[in-house]
C-alpha cells in the first residue's frame, strides 16, 4: 500500500435491506411449510387489488408496501433467548416497541413487538414480529422445574447466527456476503421441527397446564406460528376464506368496520393439526400438535392517548354488554357502542383522537410570499398549504392477540394465570427498555409538520 493511502470504508448492506430480504425469505419458507398460507396471500392480494380500483392514493399507504407487509409471531421460553433475539432483530433495524400483558387474558406470557421505528424504514419494509416470553413465575412449582430444565438445555440460535450478530455489532454492519449468510442462519431459528424435544408424558402435562406452554417448551426452536399479510378489506377476506378451503374464526377481533379504520382488525383460519413425533425409551411415539395458523390484518389510524382511552372504554362497554351472547349479537353491540367514536378523519384530527401526517400541497399563497407562515398544523390545513392523512397504526392490541391465540389453541384463558403485568421483569429479561409507541407516532407527526414548514420557507440566497 502506498504511504499515506487510506483503506476504503467497509460497504455494509442497510438494515432496511436485510429486513426486507429476511421477510421475503421467511414468507417463502412459510409457504412451503403451510401451503394454506400461500392461498391466503393470493386471496388477500386479489381483494386488495379490487379494493384499490379507482381509489388512487388515500390513507392506506402504497400498494408496494402493503403487498410486502407481514407480521409474524414467536414465543420464547427464557430471558437468555429473548435477550439474544433482541440483538438479532437489531441487525435488521427492528426494535422492541410496547409492552403487552397477555396474562390479563389468562395466557401465561407477556410480549413486545420488534419493528422498524421511523417513517422511512417503515416505508421500506414494515416487518414486525410479535414476540412473547413465557411467564415461568405463573406455573405450578413442580412443572416450573421441568420447564426450566428443558429450556436451559436448548439452544435456538445456530453458532453461525451468533457469530454474525456479534460481527455486525462490532463492525457496525454486515457485508453482502455476511448479510446473505445472516439471513440463512437466522431463518433456522424460525423453522418448523416435527420432532418434539420432550418426552410424550411431559408434553401431555404441559398441554394440560396450557397448550401455549406445550408449544413454547416442547420443540427445538420457536417456530413461526403465523405470518400475517395486510388486507384493505378484512370483511371480504373473512367472507371468501371458506370458498378457498380455509375455515375462519367466527368473529373479527378489534374495532367494528368503519369508513375510517382505526388501530387493528384481525382474523385467522384455524390452526393446523400437525403430525409430530416423540422420542422415548420405548421407541418413537407419534402424535399431533396444534399451533400454527393463518392470520390476516387490516390496519387503520394510530390513536393518541385520548383516542385510545375512548377506544378502550367503548370496548369494555361492548364486551360487558355482549358477555354470553351469540357472536352476531356481540358484533351488533360492538358496532352500536362504537358509534360514539367519530368516523370522520377531520373530526378525529380536530378532537385530537388520532395522529396525522401532514403533506405539503405545493401551494404558497400571498401570506406565505409575504413571510407570514402558519405556525400550527391546523393552520396549515385550514389555509390549504398541507393535507392531513392518518398515520398507520404499526402495533398490536393485547385483547385481540389473546382472542386470536385462544381461538387457535382450543382453550379459553386460564384463571390460574391471571396476574398483574410485570413490565419491569420483562425489560430485565430483554436487557433493554421497550419503546413508547405513542412517543414514536407523536414524533412522526411532528416531523411531518416541520417538513411542511421548511418547504414554505424562502430559499436562502448565496452571499
Amino acid at each position: 500500500m502506498m504511504k499515506g493511502a487510506r483503506m476504503a470504508a467497509p460497504s455494509f448492506v442497510s438494515t432496511d435491506d436485510i429486513r426486507a430480504r429476511f421477510s421475503r425469505a421467511m414468507s417463502r419458507m412459510y409457504r412451503q411449510e403451510v401451503p394454506a398460507y400461500g392461498t391466503l396471500c393470493d386471496l388477500v392480494a386479489d381483494v386488495n387489488g379490487r379494493h384499490l380500483q379507482g381509489k388512487p392514493g388515500g390513507q392506506t399507504g402504497s400498494l408496494a408496501r402493503i403487498t410486502e407487509e407481514r407480521h409474524g409471531a414467536i414465543r420464547l421460553g427464557t430471558a437468555r433467548e429473548l435477550r439474544f433475539m433482541r440483538r438479532l432483530f437489531a441487525v435488521m433495524g427492528m426494535h422492541p416497541v410496547g409492552y403487552y400483558d397477555l396474562s390479563a387474558a389468562g395466557l401465561p406470557v407477556h410480549s413486545t413487538a420488534f419493528r422498524p421505528v421511523n417513517a422511512a424504514a417503515l416505508e421500506k419494509n414494515p416487518f414486525r414480529v410479535f414476540t412473547s416470553l413465557l411467564r415461568v413465575d405463573l406455573l405450578d412449582e413442580s412443572l416450573r422445574r421441568e420447564v426450566a430444565a428443558t429450556l436451559d438445555a436448548r439452544e435456538i440460535f445456530t453458532p453461525a447466527a451468533r457469530l454474525l450478530v456479534e460481527k455486525a455489532e462490532a463492525a457496525g454492519g454486515l457485508s453482502e456476503a455476511d448479510a446473505s449468510a445472516f439471513i440463512r442462519e437466522a431463518l433456522e431459528t424460525f423453522r418448523w421441527h416435527d420432532e418434539a424435544l420432550v418426552p410424550h408424558a411431559l408434553y401431555q402435562r404441559l398441554s394440560a397446564a396450557h397448550p401455549l406452554i406445550a408449544d413454547i417448551v416442547s420443540f427445538k426452536g420457536p417456530h413461526i406460528n403465523h405470518l400475517t399479510p395486510r388486507t384493505l378489506d378484512i370483511d371480504t377476506v373473512q367472507r371468501l376464506m371458506p370458498e378457498h378451503g380455509m375455515a375462519p374464526k367466527e368473529t373479527i377481533e378489534g374495532p367494528p368496520r368503519r369508513d375510517v379504520p382505526i388501530l387493528l382488525r384481525q382474523t385467522s383460519f384455524k390452526a393446523l393439526n400437525e403430525p409430530i413425533s416423540f422420542a422415548g425409551g420405548s421407541g418413537r411415539i407419534d402424535g399431533t400438535h396444534t399451533a400454527r395458523f393463518g392470520e390476516i390484518e387490516q390496519r387503520g389510524a394510530a390513536l393518541t392517548p385520548k383516542g385510545r382511552a375512548l377506544y378502550d372504554a367503548l370496548l369494555v362497554e361492548a364486551r360487558t354488554l355482549s358477555r354470553g351472547k351469540p357472536a352476531l349479537e356481540a358484533q351488533r353491540i360492538l358496532a352500536e357502542r362504537f358509534s360514539a367514536f367519530p368516523d370522520d378523519a377531520t373530526a378525529m384530527r380536530e378532537q385530537g383522537l388520532a395522529y396525522f401526517e401532514y403533506v405539503p400541497t405545493g401551494r404558497r399563497g400571498r401570506a406565505v410570499r409575504e413571510g407570514n407562515i402558519p405556525a400550527t398544523a391546523d393552520a396549515l390545513v385550514r389555509t390549504g398549504l398541507a393535507t392531513a392523512r392518518p398515520i398507520v397504526y404499526e402495533d398490536f392490541l393485547p385483547v385481540s392477540a389473546a382472542g386470536i391465540f385462544r381461538s387457535n389453541l382450543g382453550q379459553d384463558g386460564n384463571g390460574a394465570f391471571q396476574a398483574n403485568p410485570n413490565k419491569t421483569a420483562f425489560e430485565d429479561a430483554l436487557g433493554a427498555s421497550v419503546l413508547d409507541e405513542f412517543a414514536l407516532y407523536a414524533e412522526m407527526e411532528r416531523a411531518s409538520v416541520q417538513h411542511c414548514l421548511e418547504t414554505l420557507l424562502p430559499p436562502v440566497r448565496a452571499a
